[in-house]
Parts: structure tokens; sequence; C-alpha cells
């Protein structure tokens, strides 16, 4: 099977299928606390996911990591048909790089979803990192095409900063939600307080399980998670 080519996969039920892909940055600069601390909480969202019968047979799970090249370590899947990688920093911040890669695999796990028939929600594409991009990559070019992809409902996209992240580059590609007076506003990138990486992950967990539960054109109110952001809507 070649690279987001699914055509030789079956499904393996015919429940609502959700997907949330992290892209995480492993460069140099999220060595020692940063990287064993995310590590943990990704070890501890899949265990939280895999306690839920129906987010366990809902939520697909991927991770796309970044340095100076692009991996992706867990194709699209189900809880019980992978272990999560332990990650090692390396290299610089191919940061637009990574996104771009995610939003290539969503697209197409969202096409075998249409060819095998299995309704699905909206992706969530969540990045994570602590840097500024590399000084090649297209930051203004990314984020025309995340305004774009999230007005028209493809995924729903979160950056989310740690440490010293570039918290301007950020909010250049930061997605769109509509508000309650049924406008379109720019979502603030979100900044974890030190290395929370716990807490943010308890709170993806319990928002996945809430997507994972709803149906198609719900407008669902996710948790608080008042340790290190503002609770709101998609």
């Amino acid at each position: 099977m070649s690279f987001n080519d699914f055509s030789a996969e079956s499904p393996e039920n015919y429940e609502q299928k959700s997907i949330c892909c992290f892209v995480v940055d492993v460069s140099g600069s999220m060595n020692d606390s940063p990287i064993n601390e995310l590590n943990k909480g990704l070890q501890e969202f899949h265990k939280e996911i895999s306690k839920d019968s129906m987010t366990s047979n809902r939520l697909e799970i991927a991770v796309v990591e970044f340095s100076d090249y692009v991996e992706t370590l867990v194709e699209p899947s189900l809880v019980e048909n992978f272990s999560m990688p332990n990650l090692s920093t390396k290299g610089t911040t191919k940061l637009v790089d990574g996104v771009r890669e995610a939003i290539t695999l969503v697209e197409a796990r969202k096409d075998w979803y249409k060819q095998t028939g299995q309704p699905y929600l909206r992706p969530w594409i969540i990045l994570i990192t602590d840097g500024a991009p590399d000084d090649d990559q297209d930051v203004h070019g990314l984020a025309a095409e995340i305004e774009k992809a999230t007005k028209n409902k493809k995924f729903v996209f979160l950056p989310i900063g740690v440490q010293d992240a570039d918290m301007y580059a950020l909010s250049q590609i930061a997605g769109y939600t509509k508000g309650s007076d049924k406008n379109w506003k720019k979502m603030h990138p979100m900044k974890l307080q030190g290395l929370q990486f716990a807490d943010f992950f308890q709170w993806v967990s319990a928002s996945m399980s809430v997507v994972a539960a709803s149906k198609d054109g719900d407008r669902v109110n996710l948790p608080d998670p008042s340790e290190w952001m503002d609770g709101f809507q998609i």
C-alpha cells in the first residue's frame, strides 16, 4: 500500500468515524523535558481514549512528526491497532511541511471513508511546536490554505505553542470558526503554561470523546480547559 493510499484496507466497523491528526515538533529545541513530557502526554492520551468503547470504535489517530524532514509515524488507526511512538529530537523546524502533510493525510482518509461507506465528522489537526518555522517555510501560503479549508469545514485546526514558540507565526496559520453571531472569526493559537502536556492531553481525550459521540451538524461544546486556555465551540 503506497503512502496515503488506503484502497487495500477494509473497514473494521461502519461506525461514524472521526480522525485526530497530531503534528508534532521534534526539532532539537524540544530536547529533554519538552519531548519527555510530550511522550508521556501522548501515552496517557492513548490510554484514556481506549477506556471508552464508543470513542475507541469511532476515533482514528494519526501522528506526523517534523524536524528537518517530515515523517508519518502513525497512519490513521483505531486505538487498539497502534501503539504511540516514542518521539526523539533532531534537526530543525519544517513546520509548514509537517502541517501540509497532515492535511494531505486527512483528506485522503476522508476519501477512503466515502469510498467505503463510512460516515464521518470533520477531522482535527493539532499542531504542537515550541519554535519558529525554518526560514524557507511558506507560512503565508499555509495561512491562506488553512483559512479556506477551515471556512469550508474541511477540518478543525488547532495550533498549540510550547515554551518559546513563535506565537505570531501560529496566529497567522490559526483556523477559523463561526461565532455565536454566525460570522467567521479566527481562533487564537493556544499556549501551554509551562509543560502541562498532561492537562492538555486530558482535555484532548475528553474533547475527542464528545466529538465521537456527536452527530454531523451538531454544535459541539468542548470541555473548558481552565488550567491552560478558554473553552470554545466548533
